[in-house]
């Protein structure tokens, strides 16, 4: 598949002469769940140099040209900024007859969460007059599918979670319209499509404006075919012959009136469109069932490679073959799974399985950030902690791609530093500190994931929105895009300066879900005091926002909103610890009463400066030793690695590992959500390994906004040897580093051109410029 973003922004100034376009019929909902095919048949005389395109659909559509899939969208977002994608034709065109079609889907009432939609329909427009012969209007064809149905309406129920990404797919094979998109189709029965009028108006003037249009901002999907698991286990058949048929890549035969149960492991957690490839069959039923993990009888998990008296649960998709050869069955969205379980009945019909593939489908990220040690172990949680981002990322991040394919502020923030560390490309990160921004409600808080058609807030999430803000401000020199969210983010910080008690100088009483960490001692997340006033945890976060958001309005010149920041950060802070630090404990309690302590709430009051710089290493030794304390699961762990580093205690992140080291001891391919028993295998705030490899080993962070500066400050730990590079602004950053003695270091170093900064060991800085450098520290 090759999509292109090509943006005429001229376009979207003035009227556009398409039409969206929707199927006729009255016996269907247009706000109903259905699958639809639009084609339009364009005989050109002669080809032009470019024949660009600009295509959108509600809720999704697959794009072909003479056959050839050349992309799919629109990408996530709401109806006030509903995108649109853009393609140049002309390599797939011909003179002569030519055929643009698209498959155009709604899930209905079964929509994912993720999805927002208003109607089903369809637009192309040309960007310009030499190119509107296939401008969507009543010259357009379309049928409505009548093979596919939703099924799998029970995952949810069946594994006892939240489970939002919607439906599994029955496909009737008899009922489908098998090569529709081919230019040799015959589409004569084929009705015309019904117009809904223009998108823009001219003079503002027209039809209703259901979808306000703007450009996709981020690039079409990775698509990439990946090879045939494993067959782990059979049932209804000899299961040597079909394994090593199957892993040969040779067809698997099942003969006629036979149930046979296939399991296969793709050996590791992947994301993407399973294509089951089929001959024969007529009258057969195929059940595909994905899952991240095997359950036992308890529901439970266990290793993630033991299969035995384990089954497969959750999502499945249905199809029902024609009889006819060589026939591809794949569903309308992606799945998710380590294991795919094949159920397959016969009737008269035998059926040649010819092929089961994934065709892996995520953000297009390209990784440019390396790392290696002499710990060879730490390369499989380097490795992991990536494909764990990459299956987190598509045309938003997901929280988890399983169950939910939510873009949740807390989880974005540490994958949207994934992401600056590891790669060159911000677009996704750009995409969602906008689409966060576009949920800002009238009271002024972010929506706590977004886009989503589900209303949900979540009041700390709202703050590491701003703290995303401070993020992009330090690691990209983009000052303008910046500054047009600091009026949002004032609102997000005066909701909770409304909040402040004056009678205790801490928030008070919290509505909506306020969510802190998956934490056994948080119901449902929340800690003590959010609910009733007085949260150390909540209220240091604040603190934590208002000093980053002091720093980001001095740059933009606003001194006066800076200072109160400040101001109303210090206050926050010293009624804070002044309540609730325990002196007798040397630990900070999560609520004015003391009566609740966590981890949660002394790493907070490290990252503030709440509890005073003398103190921080030993209320950090505190916080690690004391196992009473209620513990910070892996998302929460990120912070925790912060307030070490703050508290001098950065060496000990190289033996903090454990729980990463655990998840793979147990089968995990990815990293979960939280401790076992857990939900998602896959969760992207897990990740934050391919963040602190760089960040915290390699010591590689920004000293200046827009990474101007650098500091390298590495903290190895038992680490002998590493060697990692960041991209920067600038360039590459590397550096290669080798224990000395007791407390020596080799450092390799190499800095872009324009590029200074400084190195710091053992308390002490030495400067760095652009170029290749040695130091010898004893």
């Amino acid at each position: 598949m090759h999509g292109q973003q090509l943006v005429n922004p001229k376009l979207l100034t003035g009227s556009w002469s398409a039409q969206w376009i929707q199927y006729p019929g009255e016996d269907k909902d247009p706000r109903g769940y259905g699958v639809y095919h639009f084609r339009k048949t364009v005989d050109l005389a002669r080809l032009p140099e470019s024949y660009i395109i600009h295509v959108s659909a509600d809720n999704r559509y697959r794009l072909f040209i003479n056959g050839t899939w050349i992309g799919e969208g629109p990408a996530r977002g709401d109806l006030h900024h509903w995108q649109f994608g853009s393609f140049d034709l002309r390599p797939y065109l011909k003179t002569g007859k030519n055929v643009l079609a698209a498959e155009v889907w709604n899930m209905g009432v079964y929509a994912p969460v993720a999805q927002i939609s208003n109607e089903t329909a369809f637009l192309v427009c040309g960007d310009n007059s030499a190119c509107k012969d296939f401008n969507t209007n009543t010259g357009w064809k379309v049928l409505m599918d009548s093979a596919y149905k939703p099924t799998a309406l029970d995952a949810g129920a069946v594994l006892h979670s939240y489970f939002v990404t919607g439906p599994g797919d029955e496909v009737a094979g008899k009922y489908y319209p098998w090569g529709w998109e081919l230019p040799q189709y015959n589409d004569a029965d084929w009705g015309a499509a019904a117009s809904l009028g223009t998108p823009v108006a001219p003079e503002g003037y027209g039809t209703d404006n259901k979808w306000t249009l703007t450009p996709r901002a981020i690039p079409q999907m990775e698509h990439q075919k990946e090879p045939p698991g494993k067959i782990r286990r059979v049932a209804g058949m000899d299961a040597a012959q079909l394994s090593e048929a199957f892993s040969a890549g040779k067809p698997i035969d099942i003969p006629a009136h036979k149930k046979v149960q296939l399991l296969i492991d793709q050996r590791y957690e992947t994301i993407g469109y399973p294509e089951l490839k089929v001959s024969g069959g007529k009258g057969a039923t195929l059940r595909v069932t994905y899952s991240e993990a095997l359950l036992d009888r308890n529901g439970q998990k266990g290793n993630r490679d033991q299969i035995k008296g384990k089954s497969a649960k959750g999502l499945y998709d249905i199809y029902l073959p024609d009889g006819s050869d060589s026939r591809i069955y794949r569903p309308l969205w992606v799945r998710t799974f380590r294991y795919a379980a094949i159920n397959i009945e016969t009737e008269d019909q035998p059926l040649e399985i010819e092929s089961f593939n994934n065709v892996f489908t995520a953000y297009p990220f390209k990784r440019t950030a390396a790392f290696t040690s002499n710990d060879t172990t730490l390369t499989r949680i380097w490795e992991v902690g990536w494909r764990t981002a990459r299956l987190c990322a598509g045309e938003t991040y997901f929280d988890c791609p399983y169950y939910e394919q939510l873009q949740y502020e807390a989880d974005t923030r540490i994958q949207a530093l994934i992401t600056l560390y590891n790669t060159e490309d911000d677009r996704l990160v750009r995409k969602a500190i906008q689409d966060f921004f576009t949920s800002v409600t009238p009271e002024g808080l972010t929506e706590g994931r977004y886009p989503s058609n589900r209303f949900q807030i979540i009041p700390p999430f709202s703050l590491w929105w701003v703290t995303m803000l401070h993020d992009y401000w330090m690691l990209r020199p983009d000052r303008k895009f910046i500054k047009g969210y600091l009026s949002a983010a004032a609102r997000v910080l005066d909701w909770f300066e409304n909040r402040v008690d004056s009678a205790t100088g801490m928030l008070g009483p919290l509505n909506w879900w306020n969510f802190v960490d998956w934490n056994p001692a948080f119901p449902n997340g929340v800690p003590s005091g959010a609910t009733t006033g007085q949260s150390s945890v909540i209220t240091l976060q604040y603190v934590l926002a208002l000093q980053q958001a002091a720093e980001l309005f001095a740059d933009f010149g606003q001194q006066a909103q800076s200072s109160h920041y400040r101001a109303l950060a210090d206050r926050l802070a010293s009624a804070t610890y002044n309540t609730c630090f325990d002196r007798s404990r040397n630990e900070m309690a999560d609520n004015g009463a003391r009566t609740a302590f966590s981890q949660h709430a002394g790493i907070m009051g490290i990252l503030t400066d709440a509890v005073p710089k003398r103190d921080q290493r030993s209320v950090m030794e505190k916080i690690l030793q004391d196992a009473k304390l209620s513990q910070a699961t892996f998302y929460y762990r990120f912070y925790l690695t912060r307030a070490m580093i703050k508290a001098g205690m950065g060496e000990d992140y190289y033996e903090s590992l454990t729980p990463w080291r655990d998840m793979l001891k147990i089968g995990l391919t990815t990293f979960a959500e939280k401790p076992e028993p857990t939900r998602s295998d896959c969760h992207g705030w897990s990740a934050s390994p391919a963040y602190d490899f760089l960040a915290t080993i390699c010591g590689i962070t920004p000293a200046a906004p827009g990474f101007e500066k650098v500091e390298i400050a590495p903290k190895l730990g038992a680490l002998k040897e590493v060697r990692g590079s960041v991209p920067s602004p600038k360039g590459i950053i590397s550096v290669a580093l080798k224990r000395t003695g007791q407390s020596g270091i080799e450092a390799s170093l190499f800095l872009p051109k324009d590029l200074k900064g400084i190195f710091v060991w053992a308390g002490k800085t030495y400067p760095l410029n652009g170029g290749k450098q040695e130091l010898l520290i004893h």
